[in-house]
């Protein structure tokens, strides 16, 4: 069911929310009551009077979902309405949507308008504390607030389209940058900070190299309802560009008291791939924006699987990888990458897994993490979950959801800790794949090794047995 419903509140937000946080403010300060306030794009409102909608709404056109009750007999219907909801997300071409319930309807009202640059720097120019609230200062702090204090938000929004972020819903795809003024402005207020010790921990957004929107059609004519940008192949139409993203690293990198500036969220290397250009960002990166170690998003390695996911294919990776590697080493670098790895998501069988197992196998990566697909509100990825179909063709999808097959799976990427063996080699022996058990350098793991859990067989005891002498 709606939280509108669920809630008893008479709007909803969604999305970043702060024009509408400030245009339900004037509405409520000029007299209008809650229940009354309608029109404001990015809410959700509901009502028992369905002949009233468009009137109350603004719009002529609106667009019956699938209503409640169909969705929940029906995963095709549940499909329907999701694709319907996905096509819908963009504030030029999305449509007012309404689900009916037994006794309401739910009107959810189209995005809102990305802001504009001068809205973006003046929101971030506002007096916030850089700190976790002053009440969990008797549990000890946050200490996860160290990864994040010194790091600076330079844009909103991406158009990467990974299957399994709902980016796309609460952000949008159309990129919105800060300006430079405005970022060199926060970060030399960092400076003055006790703790700050001259490192700008990250520059970026959702993605760090993306600054501007993928295409100027869509700011007039809304983002592509029917494809993405960057999957299954960059858009023809896509503007690929790293110069604003140097400049700004190098105005930061400029400020007296910073040593450096990190990049640490992800980049989308398939759009760093595609930039003619891209030796000089290759260059700058590897030279004086890694940390020692560089995160990328793979997620996966078979084909299969990154399609699902909305994934450039293991090639691009590949090549990312390799020039990643040379200019570090031609900048005088030793540097890593921690590839980012996604276990048992849809579409992902046992043989994907083990063919990931293989690629680390080869490349000798040993991830520390790994990230187990969980069903999130709002993703494409979600979606095949419960449907076991992808909503777009309605074809069936394998989804792994057992415990067990999560768990096999999961310990497949990680097939060198010991603790993972006894799941390795269960998963190896219902592949068939009994060829990466042995001593080769082929192998995953190794015969005869104690099962984790399992008990040694203990010795039947005889009266009439004679004690023995280990050999």
């Amino acid at each position: 069911r709606s939280i509108l419903l669920d809630s008893q509140a008479d709007l909803l937000i969604y999305g970043m929310g702060e024009r509408q946080i400030v245009e339900i403010a004037q509405a409520l300060d000029s007299g209008v009551p809650a229940k009354e306030i309608t029109n404001i794009k990015g809410t959700a409102w509901k009502t028992k009077d369905a002949d009233k909608i468009g009137e109350l709404s603004g719009t002529e056109n609106p667009v019956f979902l699938p209503s409640y009750d169909q969705i929940l007999e029906s995963k095709k219907k549940y499909g329907e309405s999701f694709m319907l909801q996905y096509k819908n997300t963009d504030s030029i071409t999305g449509k007012v949507l309404i689900e009916s319930y037994r006794d309401n309807y739910v009107v959810v009202n189209p995005p809102q308008a990305p802001l504009a640059q001068r809205e973006l720097d003046k929101i971030y120019a506002l007096p916030y504390q850089r700190n976790y609230h002053p009440r969990y200062e008797k549990a000890g702090g946050i200490p996860a607030i160290q990864e994040v204090k010194f790091s600076l938000i330079s844009s909103r929004g991406c158009f990467g389209g990974c299957n399994f972020c709902a980016l796309t819903y609460h952000q949008g795809r159309v990129v919105q940058a800060r300006s430079h003024e405005s970022i060199v402005v926060e970060a030399e207020k960092l400076t003055y900070e006790e703790d700050f010790k001259g490192y700008i921990h990250d520059v970026g957004g959702p993605t760090a190299n993306f600054r501007g929107p993928s295409c100027q059609k869509q700011l007039k004519h809304g983002v592509c309802r029917h494809k993405q940008c960057l999957f299954p192949e960059p858009c023809s139409e896509l503007e690929i560009d790293h110069k604003d993203y140097i400049q700004l690293l190098k105005k930061l990198k400029s400020i007296p008291q910073v040593k450096k500036v990190f990049i640490r969220s992800g980049i989308r290397y398939d759009y760093l791939m595609n930039d003619k250009n891209r030796k000089e960002f290759f260059e700058v990166l590897c030279k004086d924006h890694v940390s020692g170690q560089l995160k990328v998003a793979p997620e996966h390695i078979s084909d299969n699987v990154l399609q699902k996911m909305g994934k450039p294919g293991k090639e691009v990776f590949e090549k990312f990888v390799k020039t990643y590697f040379e200019t570090s080493k031609k900048m005088g670098k030793e540097q890593y990458l921690v590839p980012y790895l996604m276990s048992s998501h849809p579409g992902s069988t046992l043989e994907d897994a083990i063919q990931l197992s293989e690629y680390l196998r080869d490349t000798g990566y040993t991830p520390e993490q790994v990230q187990d697909f969980y069903p999130t509100p709002g993703t494409l990825s979600t979606c095949m979950y419960y449907m076991e179909m992808d909503p777009r063709t309605m074809e069936r999808v394998y989804v792994p959801k057992t415990p067990e097959e999560k768990s096999m799976q999961r310990a497949l990427i990680q097939y060198k800790k010991p603790g993972n063996y006894s799941l390795v080699y269960k998963a190896l022996m219902k592949a068939g794949r009994e060829d990466l058990i042995g001593y080769d350098k082929r192998s995953l793991i190794r015969p005869g090794a104690q099962v984790q859990g399992s008990k040694k067989p203990q010795p039947t005891k005889n009266k009439n047995t004679k004690k023995r002498r280990p050999r």
